[in-house]
């Protein structure tokens, strides 16, 4: 089956199974390696990407659920000023030590940055809940975030 969507802000086509996981598609099709497949049961954020601005595991969508729609990977954030933004954020915070999780958590804060109402500590711990890191401890991440979203201090 051919299936046309946007990725990136490219048209694109690709003939595969319908019911093939967008996550394969990205990275065997289209060599976008940045998304990751942690558990491959949509529990786990390393394979996060955006649907027309809602943040969705790839793992778990199938391609043909993508028809005509915008997917946005790490890939495509990390080209914009708010992917640099972010990027540069995680870095002083030192909120990245094996890296395996990071896209995923960067595109969730990405969605969190264009919904915009997110400003609090403990909002953006519960917007981010649906990402794990087994390294970071979670506090770095949140402060990189909060540097971007919030209003508040960091030292909580």
């Amino acid at each position: 089956m051919t299936i046309n969507f946007v990725l990136n802000g490219e048209n694109v086509q690709v003939d595969c199974e319908p019911l093939t996981p967008l996550l394969h598609v990205l990275r065997d099709h289209f060599g976008l390696t940045g998304s990751k497949e942690g558990c491959g049961e949509g529990e786990c954020g390393a394979c996060a990407v955006l649907i027309d601005n809602c943040i969705v595991n790839s793992c778990i969508t199938p391609v043909v659920s993508v028809t005509g729609a915008a997917v946005e990977t790490i890939e495509g954030i990390r080209a914009t000023e708010s992917g640099r933004r972010i990027a540069e954020a995680f870095a002083q915070a030192g909120a990245v030590q094996c890296g395996f999780c990071t896209p995923g958590f960067v595109v969730a804060t990405e969605a969190l940055i264009r919904e915009g109402s997110v400003k609090t500590r403990d909002a953006i711990r519960h917007a981010l809940a649906g990402n794990l890191c087994r390294c970071t401890g979670y506090e770095m991440i949140f402060d990189a975030v909060q540097s971007l979203v919030s209003t508040e201090p960091t030292d909580d």
